[in-house]
């Protein structure tokens, strides 16, 4: 994707919400890449995603998408929000089998006949939909051949952004609320490095005894 900026969370994670961006280009392998946010913005179609191989959560609230599509690819994909776009229809099978937790409220998808069942039914791992725990939901190995082990791991890594979650919890409005408080925190740091900078330069220049930088016009 192009942006204005681009803001890093964490070494494995890109957050490129509220951007106005279009579409998701293609860029180059980014298999270090878990957590990818691009809630807020104008995409309508999803794809391009192969690039993320090991991403674990995905956040598209609040775009212009029509059509769940092109997520195959993504094998290890714990977390989707879906949010509040346009889709009119799903087809589970386009939903990674992988999903633990899925959000498409505010798209008329939800409306249609047999919904949940059919999305229960597609995901045999998944914990919780639209905001509701999954009644009697196991945890079972991925047909791939993944092994306990490697589930856990991909369950630990999925709490980077909001801490451990449970099926009861409306993980995506407290993960919403979390990222508006590290925003705020972000721009605090920004502020405070750019002050840090601006002194050393200040200090540096008395130093080497340098003429003081002329005034702004």
């Amino acid at each position: 994707p192009s942006s204005r900026s681009t803001e890093s969370l964490s070494p494995s994670t890109i957050r490129l919400d509220r951007e106005n961006i279009c579409a998701i280009g293609r860029l180059q392998s980014l298999r270090e890449i878990h957590s990818l946010y691009l809630q807020q913005n104008q995409i309508e179609k999803i794809e391009n995603l192969g690039c993320f191989p090991n991403l674990r959560f995905l956040s598209l609230a609040g775009n212009r998408i029509r059509r769940v599509e092109n997520l195959q690819p993504l094998r290890h994909l714990r977390a989707l929000d879906l949010s509040h776009n346009r889709i009119q229809t799903l087809d589970p099978a386009e939903l990674p089998r992988s999903l633990r937790l899925l959000d498409l409220t505010g798209n008329k998808c939800t409306r249609q006949h047999g919904y949940r069942e059919l999305v229960v039914g597609a995901l045999p791992h998944l914990l919780q939909l639209d905001a509701q725990p999954i009644c009697g939901s196991t945890v079972e190995e991925e047909e791939e051949g993944g092994s306990s082990s490697s589930e856990d791991e991909d369950d630990e890594s999925l709490s980077e952004p909001s801490g451990p979650f449970t099926a009861g919890k409306d993980f995506f409005a407290d993960l919403h609320r979390e990222l508006a408080g590290r925003s705020q925190r972000r721009r605090r740091e920004c502020l405070e490095e750019h002050r840090t900078r601006l002194e050393e330069l200040e200090g540096l220049r008395k130093r080497r005894g340098l003429p003081p930088p002329p005034d702004p016009l």
